[in-house]
């Protein structure tokens, strides 16, 4: 690595730091399982002489396939004290997808799963090796995440930062991440988000409180008993925290929660505004960004009562709205949304398994579509990807689902497009429901909400969960799947 022009510390030396200071303190729980700082720091280390004893070097890509544990982290600091890149996959993929990935990473290795001879398989428990610290080593990279199912299509984003701490300092204060406190994340760690923010409060010395697998009221129960400072939700979890009985939101005493940060999804403006009237808009921070980290913008509570709907103004990098001719919209024009950070300045991040969608002067659109205010406060309105030509008329599922989430009995909803003899295509809703709802009600419940031309054209009732813990969708084999049903 080239001269940073700041102070160099590696992630292993900060947890090293950590373990010396406070040994005894938790460093991470998950459920009824915890290591303290000293645990981490030990284990990591036997793991990274294992993971070297078989092969693993610096820069090396080792893919990670476990569930939410402690030990996904041990396996993590093992990787980046070797100066190699943790490389997380969901343990749900079947073996094949696993493999599609893995195959174009070509790892040194995989943590958690036997995925063929070709790849050795490095084990997740601290086996008898040396604890000691290694020699410092600082990974050219910090982590290579896997986005684009939703599409059907994943790639492998590579995130140019090296591991070092001083370099990501950055995204922590972004969101307020405090440090020396205790920090909830409860979504899986194999999506960006919830990796990102639980190794930002590890290397900020804060407690990291996980949870295997969401559940809404355990995790009010983890935020309180853990007296925790800062929590990141998904917009799947707001509405499932929000649905429950409003006496089991009471048991749970949440005055050392001083900020609530929300992102991945578009959050139902009536969703925003419960939660703004339970916690108060102080707590509240909502961000929009990407794994490819090109910019973010950033919204809190009282922001956003001035402008509901949006989701802030750009805090790093640019952000413009353009039409198809490359044209900058004025406020109030809806376009693809184009980002960079900032004038010749690099992307930070390359694709493997892909290509960007970029053009001249480092402008990048990842597929989302929105609108600036007269404020520069962003509104996002769908994904160009996900957008359903109706008769002619462009309908966004995002605007549908939210109508539909609104809905007392519904969990959670996915609206695709689905071919139509006389309209091309037309909305079908996909819902999981507390209760059954007739069609009939849906209707008259949507037709107070949004133009009766966007109104699902058929609907489909299921008990289970259509996003993830992370909250997201996989749109295109839903609508795969359908498809091939049609006679």
């Amino acid at each position: 690595m080239g001269d940073t022009g700041m102070a160099a510390t590696t992630f292993g030396e900060a947890l090293a730091r950590f373990a010396a200071e406070d040994p005894e303190r938790p460093a991470i729980t998950c459920g009824s399982d915890m290591l303290s700082r000293g645990e981490l720091e030990r284990r990591s280390n036997q793991l990274a002489r294992a993971y070297a004893a078989h092969g693993v070097r610096g820069g090396d890509f080792v893919s990670i396939v476990l569930g939410n544990s402690p030990d996904y982290f041990a396996a993590a600091f093992a990787i980046w004290k070797l100066g190699a890149v943790p490389q997380p996959l969901s343990p749900s993929m079947t073996s094949r997808e696993i493999s599609g990935i893995v195959d174009l990473v070509r790892p040194a290795g995989v943590v958690g799963a036997a995925v063929s001879p070709a790849y050795r398989d490095l084990p997740s428990e601290a086996p008898a090796f040396d604890d000691r610290p290694l020699a410092p080593a600082i990974a050219p990279v910090w982590k290579a995440t896997v986005t684009g199912g939703s599409t059907g299509r994943p790639k492998v984003i590579v995130v140019d930062t090296p591991a070092v701490v001083e370099q990501i300092v950055p995204v922590a204060d972004s969101v307020d991440l405090p440090r020396q406190d205790t920090v909830v994340v409860p979504g899986p760690l194999h999506h960006n988000a919830p990796f990102l923010f639980a190794t930002l409060g590890l290397l900020a010395g804060s407690h990291v409180v996980l949870q295997s697998r969401f559940d809404a009221e355990r995790l009010l129960a983890d935020v309180a008993g853990h007296r925790a400072g800062w929590l990141y939700v998904v917009p799947t979890m707001m509405q499932r925290i929000w649905r429950l009985d409003p006496a089991i939101r009471a048991r749970y005493d949440l005055s050392a929660l001083r900020r609530v940060v929300h992102m991945a999804a578009p959050c139902p403006s009536w969703l925003k505004r419960a939660w703004i009237d339970w916690l108060g808009p102080d707590r509240l921070l909502e961000v929009f960004s990407a794994t490819e980290s090109l910019a973010a913008t950033r919204i809190d509570g009282n922001e956003w009562l001035r402008h509901p709907g949006s989701v802030g103004r750009p805090a790093i990098g640019e952000i413009e709205i353009w039409d198809e001719d490359e044209t900058r919209l004025p406020p109030g024009r809806t376009g693809r949304v184009w980002l960079r950070r900032g004038p010749g300045v690099p992307a930070g991040y390359h694709y493997i398994g892909s290509n960007p969608n970029e053009r001249d002067g480092g402008w990048q659109c990842l597929g989302d579509v929105g609108y600036f205010d007269e404020d520069g406060y962003l509104y996002l309105t769908d994904r160009d990807s996900d957008m359903i030509v109706v008769g002619g008329s462009n309908v966004y599922p995002a605007e549908l689902e939210a109508a539909l989430d609104e809905h007392p009995a519904v969990l959670t909803s996915c609206v695709i497009g689905l071919p139509h003899a006389d309209l091309g295509a037309a909305p079908h809703a996909i819902v999981q429901t507390t209760r059954a709802v007739p069609t009939e009600e849906f209707d008259r419940f949507l037709r107070d909400r949004i133009s009766p031309y966007k109104l699902p054209r058929s609907y489909e009732f299921t008990d289970q969960p259509l996003r993830d813990d992370a909250g997201k969708v996989r749109r295109a084999a839903l609508r795969a799947e359908r498809v091939t049903m049609i006679p």
